[in-house]
């Protein structure tokens, strides 16, 4: 039986891949950086998964160059999920930097001396259509540009792209192995455990009452059940190598998605916009609004072909991902 290594374990759409791949027969292995998110993640697929006897966990983390060759060792594909993710700018962008660049080249490395046979990464559509003024439709040979209108968020995910298709572009014939790259927009959807992932924590803030008014943020949105799909597909699937691929249901303004929230019982979930200016004070004091000063009013539209051709099902829609994920949010009692 083939074996995947999956990194970042215990992360929203790392949980997911894990069990998808599980549930196909796949001999599992993935990477926690502590004893605790260990015990999570096989206590996630004890219970959600048939075949949760055929995963194995190990320690591992981006910073450090321990572990790495260990865990991919033996493994024919890596799905290399692991990257860290705040809504708000850090005051140091090299948090979000760092590991995402050194952990992704430390991954890769370990996948050249190891032979694997194809890796597929996770990275964003922060690496596609941000930093830029212009209004366009972006597809997959746009890069976010890297200058000093981007968050530290959107740089750290295009530099760490752009990183792992140098590295896997310079390698040896000797050496080479297949990339895909999956680049996903705002993830909702059902949580395999109690970490509910950055994208549901706005559904928190949405239909928990704490936002009186939306920005006017425009953002793609994708349940995680598909990007996990997407990325095992990709994996198995020739006519993925050496493709980027934007992986997004639809796009809305943010005050669409709460009022498809609201329209469905989640009453305390905002109708209307805030002003721009008012968003912009707010930040000085919220640091979640921090990251969408920069685009507020701008539409970030996707060209959604290449995953359309490539994928023979239909994604689950996004106001069905954002209710589901939102009536499990009630039943932890994060949502009242």
């Amino acid at each position: 039986m083939e074996k995947v290594l999956v990194t970042g374990g215990s992360g929203f759409i790392g949980l997911h891949c894990i069990q998808q791949l599980l549930d196909q027969g796949y001999d599992v292995r993935c990477t926690a950086r502590s004893e605790s998110k260990k015990q999570e993640i096989v206590d996630s697929m004890t219970k959600n998964s048939s075949n949760a006897d055929n995963l194995e966990v190990v320690m591992a983390d981006l910073l450090k160059d321990e572990g790495w060759n260990e865990a991919v060792s033996g493994c024919d594909y890596v799905l290399h999920v692991a990257s860290p993710f705040i809504l708000e700018v850090p005051s140091d962008e090299n948090v979000l930097i760092k590991p995402a660049v050194e952990g992704t080249l430390r991954v890769l490395n370990a996948c050249k001396n190891n032979k694997v046979k194809k890796v597929v990464l996770t990275s964003s559509v922060a690496a596609v259509a941000y930093g830029h003024k212009e209004e366009k439709v972006y597809d997959e040979n746009d890069w976010s540009d890297t200058g000093p209108g981007i968050t530290p968020y959107a740089k750290s995910k295009t530099l760490a792209e752009k990183a792992a298709w140098d590295f896997v572009n310079e390698l040896s014939a000797e050496d080479k192995f297949e990339l895909t790259v999956i680049n996903p927009v705002a993830v909702t959807g059902p949580m395999l455990t109690s970490d509910i992932g950055t994208s549901n924590e706005l559904l928190v803030k949405l239909a928990g009452g704490s936002m009186p008014a939306c920005p006017r943020t425009h953002m793609g949105f994708i349940d995680v059940r598909d990007v996990a799909k997407a990325h095992i597909f990709s994996m198995k699937s020739e006519k993925t190598n050496g493709e980027r691929i934007i992986v997004s249901e639809k796009e809305m303004f943010f005050v669409e998605m709460s009022r498809a929230l609201n329209n469905a019982g989640f009453k305390k979930a905002p109708k209307r916009e805030m002003p721009n200016f008012m968003v912009k004070v707010m930040a000085l004091f919220i640091k979640e609004l921090s990251g969408v000063v920069g685009n507020l009013g701008k539409k970030v539209t996707t060209d959604k072909s290449k995953a359309k051709n490539l994928f023979d099902w239909e994604y689950v829609s996004a106001e069905d991902s954002a209710i589901e994920a939102t009536k499990q949010l009630v039943s932890m009692g994060l949502v009242k």
